[in-house]
């Protein structure tokens, strides 16, 4: 079936100012459903802001790839994987950042889960993955030391 645009603005119309928003804006929508965690200022504010908990455990299928040391800040290369099955979601949190959540990933099912992404440090501090697989919270944890700042510095 396809949509023509004369289709799209009856749906919108009669869908409502939300519908509206979600078809026509959808990052805007998504941005609503996530702005608590976004504007959290302490990494478990923020974790349990977009999972209702912060009860992740380490896990070693979470791979969770990081330069130990940063040259800058502003350019921080960050990748993560993971194999376990039915991975709904992947964010990456800087703890020491003011807002600590960086991005969240929603990944589709049947999608490989292995995500790559460059955040902004503004001093050495923790880098923490949290994937969310089966409905249970895995995370992975390293160090990242930063020489030149990026978020602010």
């Amino acid at each position: 079936m396809s949509m023509n645009r004369r289709s799209v603005v009856k749906a919108v119309a009669a869908g409502g100012a939300l519908m509206g928003l979600s078809v026509l804006m959808p990052r805007a929508a998504m941005a609503a459903w996530t702005k608590a965690a976004f504007e959290a200022s302490e990494q478990s504010a923020a974790i349990k802001a977009l999972y209702g908990e912060d009860s992740a455990t380490e896990s070693p299928e979470v791979i969770l790839d990081a330069p130990d040391i940063a040259e800058n800040g502003a350019v921080v290369p960050v990748s993560v994987s993971t194999t376990l099955p039915n991975v709904e979601s992947m964010s990456i949190f800087i703890e020491n950042n003011p807002s600590p959540l960086a991005v969240q990933f929603m990944i589709p099912e049947g999608t490989e889960a292995d995500v790559s992404t460059r955040v902004r440090m503004g001093k050495t501090t923790n880098v923490t993955a949290v994937v969310k697989a089966d409905g249970v919270l895995h995370r992975a944890t390293k160090e990242v030391k930063v020489t030149i700042g990026g978020c602010g510095g």
